[in-house]
């Protein structure tokens, strides 16, 4: 409804919200709003700088924040000036508003995603910015008016349908989905507060006879007792209004007269509410309660629920998950125009702290990893893409991190197949695997072991070698032979003289314990399977370069002394191939000896790191 004060002026909505409220309750609003505009302006730009000052590199700035904000406007310059505009203005239609990425994982959650995205964005535009965009875009709106009061409930309805179907998804087909933070929560939280007060604050409007009376007497042009009674018998009737004392069923030439003067007084401004089909259907609930709860206050806590709730959320914005509608979208178009290796290096790492906050946590690259079921066995989050983020972040912004928390997240960060599934389905359009390869090669360069780097997991590192440089190539290859000395005793020469307190009788009993690592008994030191190893004939001097053969590594279990084993190259040399398991006539399955021996000597330096980092 547009209401008319005494200077002859209009307000809107949200404006006359001011004018029916006390001094204090006005003062409380307007003092929300500022504070909530000041904190997310200010946590706006912290959350921007922060896409220009972290990065991966510990206690090094290959580029500094000034530096990467001019790069970041001549880049955007550039690409405003060339061809690729077109690409951005493609990738922003279809990428941001069609959500095509998401359809091409899966229609239902296209449709979810759609619902909730145009439902909250329409809602913004047309509810929450009434008083700066649609009241100066339709000349007669008013939010009481149709299509308005229609579409407003249309919108809500989208935005409903959206959340259902997340539910859906959630707990009766269950999409895999991981874990559920703390942020998540809040985030749906917020947005369920500002929904369902909301959709009930319009509900109380509509039965409140408190509303109705000062609409009457601030407004009405007559004030005839029978007049009076004419027009709250049609409002009654017509709108849902419910009254403390006339009882339908209304005279017929009753509701004719309350029919005229409602044309003459209030249909300019007053479409009927059943057009709010669900605030209508709220209010429906809500009438057997109506006279205690208005004369409660239950539009006035409503409204001050809804709009507090708006503020926070608002303030929040900045520094919650929700952030992703605006760091999304965003990374989405520029990520459609930048490549690595032909955009500006200081602009790569600006999109890859801006793709941290791109990240909605939806848990596709998750159950798209091919890798993801390790998880099972290793309880480490930073296996799961999804879960990667958050630590990562706790990374880039240099929060103080011990030696166990980084080796957790390298370890993350290296079992990972390279199979591109995760980048493939990302609808925020991050480069995760190009995200993931820089992050692993700045977490090395912090001299931390890490054994994979000697196994075919580092295969994709080989492929990219070129784009590391050499130095840094090379110290993460040998700090693996490094933590291993650290882990094992005295005994290092396979020439030493083995005693009888240097043999591990443990150690092998574990070893007859394992299905296939117990075949080393078998062995008789033919040396066949040093013969068809393909790595031990790549050298000149095997024994020089790997310090022990395959038939060498069998002898040390049955001797009982693994230290021998996990300080030879040849272990962690081992390229799998399984030549020298179909070669061995006594069917010792030598490739899953091996295989078993680097599996005991991770674990041996994953307790010794978790027990430093307990310490420290």
């Amino acid at each position: 409804m547009i209401l008319k004060t005494s200077q002859d002026k209009y307000l809107l909505p949200s404006q006359r919200a001011f004018s029916e409220g006390a001094g204090k309750t006005t003062m409380i609003f307007h003092i929300s709003l500022y504070l909530s505009l000041i904190i997310f302006t200010l946590g706006l730009i912290f959350k921007i700088s922060t896409w220009l000052r972290y990065n991966f590199e510990s206690g090094t700035k290959p580029f500094t924040a000034r530096e990467r904000f001019f790069a970041a406007m001549g880049g955007i310059v550039k690409t405003l000036l060339s061809g690729k505009v077109i690409t951005l203005f493609k990738s922003l239609l279809l990428d941001v508003f069609c959500q095509r990425r998401v359809m091409r994982e899966s229609p239902l959650r296209w449709v979810m995603h759609m619902c909730m995205f145009w439902g909250f964005t329409l809602l913004l535009l047309m509810h929450a910015l009434e008083g700066m965009l649609t009241s100066n875009l339709f000349r007669d709106y008013a939010a009481t008016l149709n299509p308005f009061l229609f579409l407003r409930n249309f919108f809500a309805l989208l935005v409903f349908v959206g959340v259902g179907i997340a539910f859906y998804r959630r707990f009766i087909q269950k999409t895999p989905r991981f874990s559920t933070n703390a942020m998540d929560r809040y985030a749906l939280i917020l947005l369920a507060v500002i929904m369902i007060s909301g959709l009930f604050l319009e509900a109380a409007k509509i039965v409140s006879f408190e509303r109705y009376s000062q609409m009457v007497t601030d407004y009405a042009d007559f004030d005839e007792e029978q007049d009076l009674k004419a027009l709250e018998a049609l409002w009654v009737n017509d709108f849902g209004v419910v009254p403390p004392n006339l009882t339908p069923p209304f005279d017929k030439d009753l509701l004719t007269r309350g029919r005229e003067l409602h044309e003459m007084n209030c249909a300019a401004c007053h479409s009927r509410p059943q057009w709010a089909f669900i605030s209508y259907g709220a209010a429906t609930i809500l009438r057997p309660v109506a006279l205690p709860l208005d004369r409660s206050g239950l539009v006035t806590l409503l409204w001050t629920i809804h709009f507090l709730t708006c503020f926070v959320g608002l303030a929040y914005l900045p520094f919650s998950r929700l952030f992703h509608i605006l760091a999304t979208p965003l990374n989405l178009v520029i990520n459609s125009v930048m490549e690595k290796g032909k955009s500006h290096p200081a602009n790569i790492i600006t999109l890859q702290m801006m793709a941290l906050d791109a990240c909605t946590h939806c848990g596709s690259c998750t159950s798209r990893c091919s890798l993801a079921v390790v998880f099972e066995e290793i309880p480490n989050p930073n296996i799961l893409p999804s879960e990667k983020i958050t630590s990562l972040k706790a990374l880039a912004s240099g929060k103080p991190l011990n030696e166990y928390q980084i080796i957790v997240i390298q370890e993350g960060l290296y079992l990972c197949t390279n199979c591109y599934r995760c980048t493939m389905v990302c609808p925020a359009g991050i480069n995760l695997q190009e995200l993931w390869f820089d992050v692993r090669e700045a977490v090395l360069k912090r001299g931390y072991p890490e054994l994979l780097v000697l196994t075919p997991f580092s295969m994709y590192r080989g492929l990219l070698s070129p784009t590391v440089p050499r130095a840094d190539y090379r110290q993460a290859q040998k700090q693996p032979m490094v933590g291993i000395e650290a882990v094992c005793s005295a005994l290092s020469n396979p020439d030493d003289s083995i005693k009888p307190a240097q043999m591990d009788r443990d150690f092998k009993k574990q070893m007859l314990s394992s299905a296939k690592g117990s075949t080393f008994s078998y062995c008789f030191t033919c040396i066949t399977c040093t013969s068809v190893c393909p790595v031990v004939r790549n050298y000149e001097n095997p024994r020089e370069a790997l310090g022990m053969t395959p038939h060498q590594i069998i002898r040390t279990i049955a001797l009982g002394v693994p230290d021998l084993a996990f300080r030879s190259r040849m272990l962690w040399y081992c390229l799998g191939c399984y030549q020298c398991q179909d070669a061995c006539p006594q069917e010792v399955q030598v490739t899953d000896v091996l295989t078993e021996l680097k599996n005991l000597a991770v674990a041996r330096m994953k307790n010794q790191n978790r027990r430093t980092g307990e310490r420290s």
